[in-house]
């Protein structure tokens, strides 16, 4: 048996590249994103920090009112676009009790048993985004009072109606989820009492629907953002009826929703490793339920409600590929990141639409790592994180990611070949910069990106300082399971 890492003299560690086996396959859609339905309809969503503001008063004002966001915006799309091929989910809580007004003069205030408004000319916008940045929407539909019978069972017009209108402008929709985290009714919009029967019964009408209206449209469920025991009931209640599995995933809450973590923990191990043990629950639900069906991530950030003051910070950007990583080595086909450009968590800062770090990340992972993972070889070590695919665009060529989140100590791996290198770090993990191999990451003056080029290293020995993140793509690894 050959092994892709061996132990040389020294503790040091060489990477095989040559020689690391196949371990799963993912979407070339992997690496997407949200845009959650109530930035394109208008309305309340979670209030971005302000410098000012104490962690108490940060708790007791936890939402702000927002114009829909303009989706024909140049920055936006380019930045967007750039990150391409990917999926748009426009979907989330608001989703669920959100009006469809097919109709050319939208109504003043929702009607009664909806809390929102969503206009043809806002969704009109979501499909000439989605076109543009070569992103396929994926979405959910309204489940509030608003759509129910008098026996309070889920009605299908209002899906219907958007179906309709999106078919009609030709635009498409490549996957829907019923609702939005089932696992939360209350917080949802639900009938009170709603449950798994409920659901169950719901989701079969849905179904249906579905399969009559747009079969095409891949179904996914259940969509619910937990571990708890009810998950096992929603899960029993869809599993025949879904195209892949979708399940939410948070760490924890962040400051808004008094959640208590700070930035200290931020790039620890045990961090980083809390998105195994939710994928553990979903895999093991899946197996037993629905075999062989795909898992799509679609809907995770550094902390629920809006994130953390330094989701906007290189101190996420860990946790943002740690967990690319780990989910691309454990065959998850997509993971699509809240937010596109909402709140702290937004990839973009959501008033002028710049790059934050973890963007800047996601930007070299869309071109540098292909959809064919491999196995590094390197087991799970403290302070060192190392994943590999086959390089992007390179054939024979791989591509891997050293993640040294310790804050103290430098790492050492030995490269049997020539690379090329691309190193992201800050001067202070705490700001919202990043250098790529020394050079600070911006739009030029003309909202162009910056080129993103490596640093050629021989081989040999290569070290990782700490704190830092770097991209090694070995275009000569002559890895059979690469061409």
């Amino acid at each position: 048996m050959v092994f892709a890492c061996t132990s040389a003299p020294a503790a040091e560690l060489t990477l095989n590249v040559a020689t690391m086996p196949r371990i799963a396959t993912i979407d070339p859609r992997f690496q997407s994103y949200n845009i959650e339905m109530v930035e394109v309809s208008g309305g309340r969503f979670w209030k971005p920090y302000a410098a000012r503001d104490t962690h108490a008063a940060a708790k007791a004002d936890r939402l702000a009112a927002r114009a829909p966001i303009n989706l024909h915006e140049i920055r936006l799309r380019r930045l967007a676009a750039a990150l391409g091929p990917a999926y748009l989910r426009v979907s989330g809580t608001w989703a669920n009790s959100t009006f469809f007004a097919d109709t050319d003069t939208p109504p003043s205030a929702p009607p009664a048993g909806f809390k929102g408004v969503l206009t043809r000319q806002q969704w009109h916008d979501v499909i000439g985004f989605s076109r543009a940045v070569d992103a396929p929407i994926v979405t959910s539909f309204a489940i509030s009072a608003g759509t129910r019978d008098a026996n309070g069972h889920w009605t299908p017009e209002q899906a219907r109606q958007r179906l309709a209108f999106t078919r009609s402008i030709g635009g498409h929709i490549a996957a829907a989820e019923f609702m939005n985290e089932p696992d939360l009714p209350a917080t949802g919009g639900a009938p009170d009492g709603y449950d798994a029967t409920a659901y169950g019964r719901d989701f079969t009408a849905f179904r249906a629907f579905m399969k009559s209206a747009a079969p095409d449209v891949t179904i996914l469920a259940p969509g619910t953002a937990g571990t708890n025991p009810t998950i096992a009931a929603l899960f029993a209640a869809v599993a025949p009826g879904v195209g892949a599995i979708s399940y939410h995933f948070y760490g924890a809450l962040s400051a808004r929703c008094r959640g208590d973590r700070t930035p200290g923990t931020a790039l620890s191990d045990g961090w980083l490793a809390r998105t195994d043990k939710t994928l553990a629950v979903y895999k093991a639900l899946r197996d037993r339920l629905a075999p062989s069906k795909p898992i799509w991530l679609t809907e995770t950030g550094e902390t629920a409600c809006g994130g953390n003051r330094w989701a906007a910070t290189f101190t996420d950007t860990f946790r943002y590929l740690d967990q690319l990583g780990r989910l691309a080595k454990a065959g998850v086909q997509v993971v699509m990141h809240n937010t596109l450009a909402a709140s702290d968590y937004g990839l973009l800062d959501e008033q002028s639409h710049l790059p934050r770090p973890n963007y800047w990340a996601a930007l070299l992972w869309r071109r540098l790592m292909g959809t064919t993972v491999l196995d590094s070889g390197v087991s799970a070590r403290p302070g060192l994180h190392v994943y590999a695919h086959c390089a992007r665009g390179t054939p024979g060529g791989v591509a891997l990611l050293v993640i040294n989140n310790d804050r103290k100590k430098s790492r050492k791996l030995v490269l049997p070949a020539a690379a090329e290198r691309y190193t992201l770090a800050s001067d202070s993990l705490a700001d919202g910069s990043v250098r790529l191999n020394g050079t600070m990451l911006a739009l030029d003056a003309r909202d162009e990106l910056p080129p993103l080029t490596g640093e050629a290293t021989t081989a040999g020995p290569i070290m990782f300082t700490p704190a830092t993140i770097t991209f090694l793509i070995v275009a000569e690894a002559a890895n059979a399971n690469c061409r």
